[in-house]
């Protein structure tokens, strides 16, 4: 049974792709890409339709990683098919949660950099879009960072899913 990882941010143009794009090779590099399905969203749709942000892709390519991407809102029907939904920052958390139409769905929602110990209580992820190319590189290192504690995370998931 595969399990379903959605990221989400504002626009999906930056901070979602990102975390969509690192968590994937991660999870490759794991073994378990037959295993983990991973996309992404945003809150808004504005963006619909359009690629990531330039400065994303630029970054992402420029370390390594994928970054073909096309964004779309988030919809609350997709809840039943997830397994965790990857808020971004608070307010992301905030909304995701106001659309669960369970508690059960709502409990699935949890913040990126929870998942990094070293994060303290700085949980979020701040938006770069209005900043200059700095922002997108320290996003990516806030999500390389979250990414190891939220692998092993799915893969305790996966692991009590196994008879």
């Amino acid at each position: 049974m595969t399990y379903r990882v959605c990221f989400v941010c504002t626009g999906n143009i930056c901070r979602s792709p990102m975390a969509e794009h690192v968590f994937r090779r991660q999870v490759d590099d794991a073994g378990l890409g037959a295993l983990v399905e991973i996309d992404s969203a945003g809150t808004g749709g504005w963006h619909e339709g359009d690629g990531a942000d330039d400065r994303t892709v630029a970054v992402l390519d420029e370390n390594g990683y994928s970054s073909a991407h096309t964004a779309r809102q988030f919809r609350a029907s997709w809840f039943p098919a997830l397994d965790l939904v990857i808020a971004l920052d608070e307010g992301h958390l905030r909304e995701l949660r106001a659309l669960a139409r369970t508690p059960e769905e709502a409990a699935r929602v949890r913040l990126l950099r929870s998942y990094d110990p070293a994060a303290g209580d700085a949980l979020d992820v701040p938006d770069p879009y209005y900043g200059g190319r700095e922002g997108f590189e320290e996003c990516l290192e806030m999500v390389e960072a979250a990414s190891d504690g939220l692998l092993a995370a799915v893969r305790r998931e996966l692991e009590e899913r196994t008879p």
